[in-house]
């Protein structure tokens, strides 16, 4: 299982995910390649790891151990003529060889110091330039495309352990490891995507001030080649909904290898098991359940909560989730809840959703990017309505997709406070409306998306290898 940046180091709806799989296939022996940032993270686990966990290796993109490893200092290696096409084609983008540039890799004495800061490099990154990007500064360009390559060439000097199947929760980073998986071990590679890779770092370079100009054009090439990659060297490559799937198709992805398999929850974690009250009486309380991060715009969320609450007095906001992905964004959180000056908004840090669903009167989530959410699903086996963002296949989850059962809740824009406010109003004023909505998400959650249908789904694949096996 390749995984980048989620599990087992941080705790969200990709990280359950992959939690909540180990955990069903306890014939199967899993291996967890996580990608991570940088060794601070190193063991750093927040979940408890399942037995049949028996292996987790760890990538760092921004490794500082990537010095040379020869003993002859004065040595420095050039390419063949044939790794140097290889190399030329992945930075011009143009039918890259990817199959000589793993065999490059994988020599153990290639020094990524002497690559990037070496003549071969230098040169086509210069073509590449010449091409392309005349207009730039050459010194910043050549600069930035050792800061774009090393991350990759990172990867691909990573020792893949062998297994039979490669199961790449991304295409990114994680899906080049399993292209290389592939190739190197010739076992099997399914590729599964809750957001599409590629358009979510997309639209977070185009928000992104740290990039400017014609880099972001060339960051997002990079990212569009990776998933290019994955999907090329993919036996079967799933989606959450429709819509992912097309847009899958529409960057490449043989439309024979996808099939949509959406989330499942155990709906049978929610039974009601009448737990300690912590939410007062006389309230109507709003749970949204999240990391307090960016992507889940947890500000605007609170600014509109400040509006419904001059409405509404008697509205609580519950924020459940970890505060210390992004310490920086939380304490700003803070902050405004200070200076905006609302009461009855409450941070509870980690918790059971379990122990607090059952008495909130409705869930809300305000990200700006979603797949297909597990909160949603969740709140749903508590007979709870939702409000979210028109993001991934929250429309689908709240309005339907192929089923009569009604709606159960109300979708808003992305950071639109007036329209988040009003939801907030709406269903507050009227319990009867979310009542009705609630029951309408829980039929809609037992007809479609249970765990154990879930699982199913992809007992039958992995099955299917074994048979190829």
């Amino acid at each position: 299982m390749v995984a980048e940046g989620c599990y087992p180091y941080v705790v969200g709806g990709v990280s359950s995910w992959i939690h909540s799989m180990i955990k069903a296939f306890p014939e199967h022996e899993f291996i967890v390649l996580a990608i991570v940032a940088n060794r601070s993270l190193r063991g750093k686990f927040a979940y408890e790891l399942p037995e049949n966990l028996v292996e987790i290796h760890e990538l760092y993109l921004e490794d500082y151990d990537w010095r040379s490893r020869t003993t002859d200092r004065k040595r420095k290696s050039r390419l063949t003529q044939e790794e140097y096409d290889a190399l030329a084609s992945l930075l011009l983008n143009q039918n890259v060889g990817w199959k000589v540039l793993f065999d490059l890799f994988e020599k153990s004495d290639l020094s990524l110091n002497e690559l990037l800061m070496g003549p071969d490099f230098f040169r086509a990154v210069r073509e590449c330039y010449q091409i392309n990007y005349p207009e730039a500064v050459f010194s910043d360009f050549l600069w930035t495309m050792r800061s774009i390559y090393l991350p990759l060439f990172l990867t691909l000097k990573m020792k893949v352990p062998e297994a039979d199947v490669y199961h790449c929760v991304a295409t990114g980073y994680a899906g080049v490891l399993g292209a290389m998986a592939r190739m190197r071990h010739h076992c099997s590679l399914i590729i599964s995507e809750h957001g599409i890779y590629t358009r979510e770092r997309e639209e977070e370079l185009i928000r992104a001030k740290w990039v400017t100009g014609i880099y972001k054009n060339v960051w997002i090439d990079q990212f569009k080649k990776m998933s290019k990659l994955a999907y090329d060297n993919a036996d079967i490559v799933t989606s959450l909904y429709e819509h992912a799937r097309e847009l899958q198709i529409e960057l490449g992805c043989n439309p024979k290898l996808t099939m949509v398999t959406p989330n499942g929850i155990d709906e049978k974690r929610f039974v009601l098991q009448d737990p300690v009250r912590t939410a007062e009486e006389g309230m109507i309380h709003i749970g949204a359940v999240l990391r307090v991060t960016p992507i889940k715009d947890v500000k605007t969320l609170i600014r509109s909560f400040a509006f419904a609450k001059q409405k509404v007095e008697n509205l609580k906001l519950w924020v459940m989730g970890p505060m210390d992905e992004d310490e920086t964004y939380a304490a700003e959180c803070f902050e405004l809840v200070e200076a905006l000056g609302v009461k009855d908004i409450v941070f509870t840090g980690r918790i059971n959703v379990v122990d607090y669903l059952w008495q909130m009167d409705m869930t809300i989530l305000t990200s700006i990017s979603e797949g297909q959410p597990l909160t949603i699903l969740e709140s749903y086996a508590a007979h709870k309505p939702v409000i979210a963002t028109d993001v991934g296949n929250c429309r689908g989850l709240i309005y339907g997709e192929s089923d009569s059962f009604g709606d159960a809740g109300i979708l808003t824009h992305v950071m639109n406070v007036e329209e988040i406010t009003e939801a907030m109003v709406e269903l507050a004023k009227n319990e009867e409306k979310r009542l009705q909505f609630g029951e309408n998400g829980y039929k809609r959650l037992m007809a479609k998306y249970k765990l154990s249908d879930m699982q199913e789904t992809y007992r039958k694949i992995y099955s299917s290898f074994e048979e190829w096996k």
